[in-house]
């Protein structure tokens, strides 16, 4: 990832797609492209189930929890 834009949300009751979403949606703000990719903890993933989100989510344990990373890849 080139550049990338780091987004915490530890709201237990949002889902992750919002989560997503509005890291997304910072992301456009900020870089004028929409991130095709976000880096979030294993666990996330996990706690998460089998939500669908609006773009590829990967689990990296580097990445701390509440954290999403997004960007392009």
């Amino acid at each position: 990832m080139r550049a990338g834009l780091l987004w915490f949300d530890d709201s237990p009751r949002t889902p992750l797609a919002s989560k997503v979403d509005h890291a997304m949606r910072r992301y456009r703000e900020k870089f004028g492209r929409t991130p095709n990719i976000c880096y979030v903890h294993p666990r996330t993933l996990k706690d998460s189930g089998n939500e669908v989100t609006p773009i590829r989510v990967v689990g990296l344990p580097s990445i701390q929890p509440n954290h999403f990373w997004v960007g392009l890849i």
